[in-house]
This record gives C-alpha cells, sequence and structure tokens, in this order.
C-alpha cells in the first residue's frame, strides 16, 4: 500500500492523503461489483432510469460542493467547474430519457420466423479516469454503461482522488444498490490485477497514449474489450473567407478551457496566410487582458496547471519549439503579480511559424499554448492537419459550410465541427481514430460499447 496526495495547484499546498487499498480489501470491492451485477441486470430500464434521475438531481443539488472539490483540486475556474458539473447531471437525463429505444432489440427481417439483435449488459467494467474533466469524464463512461445493466469500478487519477469519493457519494445518495459504482483507491500498479480479475469484462480508459498503449496490451492479453480515449492536437483550421472576430472569440476558449489540459482542445491553429497577422494581433490583445488568479476568484478567466511538472513540460515544450524554428510572440512565462507564487500558473504562450517539426506541431501540448502555422490553399491547410499520428478532434472556420464539408471528408479525425469548437455531447458519439484511440464514449455508439450485441434467431 501507498499514500496519494492530492495537491492544491493554485497554492502548492496538501490538500489530502489517501492510503491505497490493499489487495485484499480490492479483491472484495470486485466481487461486490460482481455480485451486484447479477440484481441489477435484470432491474428493468424504467428502475435504471429512476436511479440514474436520481443521480443527476443530487448532482444539481449539491452542484456547488461538487465545483468547489474540482477547483480545489485541479485549478479549474469555478465557473467553468459549475458547468461540468452541470452537464453531468444533463448527461444523467439524456441517457436515463433514451436509453430504452438505443437498447432495445433490432428486428432483422430474413427468411426465418424470428430474427434480432438484442443488447445486453456485459459484466463489471474498469474505468480508468483522468483528472482534467474529473466528474465528467467518470458519468459519461459510467451513466451510460450502467444504463445498459453493467456495475462500475472507478480508477481515478490520484490528483483528484477527493472528486472519485464524492461521484462514489452522489451514487450512494442516489440509493444506487450496493456495488453498482464502486470507487477503488489504487495506485496505477495495481490497475494490472484489476483487468486480469474474471469479473471484469471490459475497460474504458481516457488518458495519454502511453497509458492506453500498456492498459491494450494487458487487455489484449486477457483477451478483454477496451475503449481508448487518447491524446489529442486538434487542427483549429481558418479559412480566408471567416469571420475573424468570432473565430478569435472561439479561438480562447477552444484553447485555454481547463487552461488547456483538455484532449479536444484546439492545439494547431492552421491560419490562412490572409489571416494571420490580423488573427495573431486580434488574439496577442485578448491574451494581454485575460485575467490569471485564484479559480475561485469569479472574475479569472484561468487558473493553474494541474501539477507542478505539467507546468515544467509545457515550459520545456515551447523552449524545444523555439529551438526548432517557432518564434515566440508572447508569454509562456510565470506569472508574477496577481497569484500564488507557490501555485502552478503559467502566462498562456503565443507561438508563430510553427513548423511541423516543431514539437509543438508532433507533441500534443496539454497546457495554455497557441500554436500558430499558416497555408496558402485548403489543400495545404488539409496535409498539416493531418500531419499527425493523432486524430481526435478538428475545426473548420469559414463562410462556406459546403467547402467545409469537403474538407471535413480528407481530415484523420473522429470528430469535425464547423464553425464550432471541439465539443462532447451527450447526444454524439466522441472518440478519434489513429494514436487517439478507438471506439466510442456518448451517444448510440457509446452506448452500445459495453454490451453483448447478440443475434437471436428463431426458425
Amino acid at each position: 500500500m501507498q499514500l496519494l496526495e492530492v495537491i492544491n495547484p493554485s497554492t502548492g499546498e496538501l490538500l489530502q492523503r489517501y492510503q491505497t487499498e490493499s489487495s485484499a480489501q480490492l479483491l472484495s470491492k470486485i466481487e461486490i461489483s460482481a455480485g451486484a451485477f447479477q440484481g441489477w441486470r435484470r432491474v428493468g430500464i424504467p428502475q435504471r432510469a429512476a436511479a440514474v434521475l436520481r443521480l443527476g438531481q443530487v448532482l444539481e443539488r449539491d452542484l456547488s460542493k461538487f465545483a468547489t472539490r474540482i477547483s480545489l483540486e485541479m485549478g479549474k475556474p469555478i465557473l467553468q467547474a459549475e458547468a461540468e458539473v452541470a452537464k453531468c447531471a444533463a448527461c444523467c437525463r439524456y441517457f436515463a430519457e433514451h436509453s430504452a429505444e438505443i437498447l432495445a432489440a433490432e428486428s432483422i427481417v430474413t427468411e426465418a420466423r424470428y430474427s434480432a439483435v438484442w443488447f445486453e449488459p456485459l459484466g463489471v467494467i474498469l474505468a480508468v479516469m483522468p483528472w482534467n474533466f474529473p466528474f465528467w469524464q467518470v458519468l459519461r463512461c459510467a451513466v451510460p454503461a450502467i444504463m445498459a445493466g453493467n456495475t462500475v469500478l472507478l480508477k481515478h487519477a490520484s490528483n483528484v482522488a477527493g472528486c472519485a469519493l464524492a461521484i462514489e457519494e452522489a451514487f450512494n445518495a442516489a440509493e444506487f444498490p450496493e456495488g453498482v459504482f464502486t470507487n477503488l483507491v489504487i495506485s496505477a500498479e495495481q490497475v494490472p490485477e484489476v483487468i486480469a480479475h474474471p469479473a471484469v469484462k471490459a475497460l474504458s480508459l481516457t488518458g495519454s497514449e502511453k497509458a492506453g498503449r500498456i492498459v491494450a496490451t494487458q487487455c489484449g492479453r486477457e483477451l478483454k474489450k477496451i475503449v481508448l480515449e487518447l491524446g489529442g492536437s486538434d487542427p483549429f483550421i481558418v479559412l480566408e473567407d471567416a469571420n475573424l472576430n468570432l473565430v478569435v472569440e472561439q479561438a480562447m476558449t477552444a484553447r485555454l478551457q481547463a487552461c488547456g489540459q483538455s484532449c479536444i482542445a484546439a492545439k494547431r491553429f492552421l491560419i490562412s496566410g490572409k489571416l494571420i497577422d490580423a488573427f495573431q494581433d486580434s488574439l496577442l490583445a485578448r491574451l494581454k487582458e485575460l485575467k490569471i488568479g485564484d479559480p475561485f476568484d469569479r472574475t479569472n478567466q484561468l487558473g493553474p496547471l494541474a501539477r507542478a511538472d505539467i507546468r515544467v513540460e509545457n515550459e520545456n515544450l515551447i523552449q524545444s519549439s523555439v529551438a526548432a524554428g517557432a518564434k515566440l510572440v508572447w508569454g509562456g512565462d510565470r506569472p508574477l503579480e496577481g497569484v500564488n507564487a507557490a501555485g502552478f500558473f503559467l502566462r498562456p504562450a503565443l507561438l508563430r511559424d510553427v513548423p511541423p517539426s516543431a514539437p509543438a506541431f508532433v507533441e500534443e501540448s496539454f497546457g495554455p499554448i497557441f500554436s500558430l502555422t499558416s497555408f496558402r490553399l485548403p489543400e495545404e491547410a488539409l496535409a498539416l492537419a493531418n500531419q499527425s499520428r493523432f486524430g481526435l478532434g478538428a475545426s473548420i472556420w469559414t463562410e462556406d459550410p459546403e467547402a467545409a464539408k469537403k474538407l471535413a471528408a480528407g481530415l484523420d479525425s473522429g470528430m469535425v465541427f464547423i464553425n464550432a469548437i471541439v465539443k462532447s455531447d451527450s447526444r454524439l458519439p466522441f472518440g478519434g481514430v489513429k494514436a487517439s484511440g478507438y471506439g466510442r464514449e456518448l451517444g448510440i455508439a457509446g452506448a452500445r460499447e459495453f454490451v453483448n450485441i447478440k443475434t437471436v434467431l428463431i426458425n
């Protein structure tokens, strides 16, 4: 066993230590979850929906408490934290209202008397979740899986251990049967033990490319299904006819939500050569006015990075990108005024003329770094966008949606948003291709990831 430390990123102060569970405690929780599955799978969808609706009500009732925990543990501005919890409640309502339709048997016309596809639960699902959206990432995975009749074990990121316990408390407050949702206070080194357990039938991981490769290998060895939502280096493509004021405003949101620590944050800004100077000037003016500081101050727009090592990684990426030929126009330093000196704050960096060989173009920049690269023709923008091992999301900005749709058809990406920033939506499938992973969350596709798609035929 070991201690998990939760640090307040705004102050650098220790919030709490949590003792990880022993193998015996872990085994007990897995067995309780497996036992709960046998009962939960037989509960009708209307009864499951009633429980999930109660969960949504608990999230709304205690929204302020949960949002405070998010801001304390990972530094997200309180307004963003409140929006995250509200989004989780909306997710509960959506799947409570639509799962009966999504999971209904599908009749197939054949020569047989009866032929259909049934959607039945698999069993215990392990969710390995990240810290950047500590409530939303968990709920968007767990709610559809539980509505399908599965039970869920959560292994959350250690730096948001308090959020993990709060989510479990919300399920308990919603009167779910014991074992339907269970938080595991364990280290990363204990995850293989959970994967190997016969009761655990599948895994969902949202995290880094490195973590995805490790757990995918383990699941392959155990012949267990896995859904991977990994890193992204989303292109933000601005064509020459785009509405510049709208684009710059949306670029700020697309890059700086959660202090840029989002897999679907815009990371590579591919700007038409005819607009790049005006885009840079407008963006720079907005960045200079940005309020950085205490996430509980509702006037602040940017909080700290979640951990000290993440700030160092961002600083190193900026320096190595400049060494590779990018120009640092502004920022990338540690602000000296208006913030706690012991916190993990970083002023947004604006990089110009970032070559495709620079780390800011090649790697996933998980922080407030704007990387600008110009292009002449849409075909060149498409080639630059696809010049990445990642393929999660992409956005295109233009006054010609039909031209954008043609461009979207050529993008190697799981999601393309035209004149809108990339975001998750309970109604739409979420996921990527290439090194961004495989499988889907949310939407019909996500709701059917952790089910046995069973063919039933009567002659």
